[in-house]
């Protein structure tokens, strides 16, 4: 039982930040943004979480960093490609290139220092209860936050007005800005949630799930978000779904490991891509699934009527 209970902790933490980084991408590609820098969001936000939390002592700080962090790399593509109206795919992979370029020479000087996690909430009379308390109760702040967000995404998006204006400027921005909606405005609105979601992603790894900063600790994650947007057709719980589900098999290469099954470890760690792949490849076939919730306008550039 404390084997079982110990892999799902790890199975929960490790689907936090997939989710976090899925989830504002979704909204971002919602609104017929296409951002393919989440990779270099979430490096900046690990960089600048760990080391705000490193200097003050405080790991809230450095979650609120890694937000900014986030935020402010998001502007920057969003004033290229809402803006300068660039190619919002070519500026992505720039992004991402950026990104893990300055997360590294950010980071030069926190390579070996030991990090402040964010510890873990303790709930008396609840987080002690036999398997159910731990799981339930004693997780960290930002795993309630991650689920919070998926509640209050798909809400927003689909018993809203402001959800729907989000969709109707990602499935048809000619009309939504004849209605006199502002196209760009709300497409820069949801390009900063979305950075600010890959950023707190990028803290999470930094604050908890490893707390410490080394290079390129994201690992590829950023794009596994990206794909995870596609598995789950861009629905919230969907994707909420899926996250957990690549966490388990993130997961499950550590524990084959550790149960000395004759596996190769480096076909283990690939699990998760291999599984991105196949996943793509299966609903790319399906152009019913496809198109049933794909904004019409994803990726479009948008210039309003001067």
């Amino acid at each position: 039982m404390n084997e079982l209970l110990s892999i799902v902790l790890t199975i929960i933490t490790a689907a936090t930040p997939l989710l976090l980084a899925s989830i504002g991408e979704l909204v971002v590609e919602r609104s017929g943004v296409l951002n393919l820098g989440v990779e270099g969001m979430m490096a900046v936000g690990a960089v600048c979480g760990f080391g705000a939390a490193l200097m003050t002592g405080s790991p809230l700080v450095g979650v609120l960093a890694a937000i900014a962090a986030g935020v402010i790399l998001s502007m920057l593509f969003g004033f290229l490609t809402l803006t300068m109206v660039s190619n919002q795919v070519a500026t992505g992979l720039a992004l991402t290139l950026l990104g893990l370029g300055l997360a590294g020479m950010i980071g030069e000087g926190f390579v070996g220092q030991p990090g402040v996690k964010l510890e873990k909430i303790s709930i008396p009379g609840l987080t002690g209860i036999p398997f159910i308390g731990p799981v339930l109760f004693g997780q960290d702040l930002l795993v309630y936050v991650s689920l919070i967000i998926v509640a209050a995404t798909s809400y927003v998006l689909f018993r809203t007005k402001t959800g729907l204006i989000i969709r109707a400027v990602g499935d048809s921005h000619q009309s939504a800005h004849a209605l006199g909606y502002s196209v760009i405005g709300v497409r820069y609105l949801c390009v900063m949630f979305g950075g600010a979601c890959s950023g707190l992603a990028g803290g999470y790894l930094s604050l908890v799930y490893t707390p410490q900063w080394v290079e390129n600790m994201t690992a590829g994650r950023g794009w596994i978000a990206l794909a995870l947007v596609v598995f789950a057709s861009w629905l919230p719980w969907r994707l909420a779904i899926g996250a957990y589900l690549f966490g388990t098999i993130t997961i499950l290469g550590f524990s084959l490991q550790a149960v000395g099954i004759g596996i190769p470890s480096q076909l283990l760690s690939s699990l998760p891509y291999v599984v991105t792949i196949l996943a793509l490849v299966v609903i790319s076939g399906n152009r019913a699934l496809t198109r049933a919730n794909t904004p019409a306008c994803l990726g479009q550039p948008f210039v309003p009527d001067r």
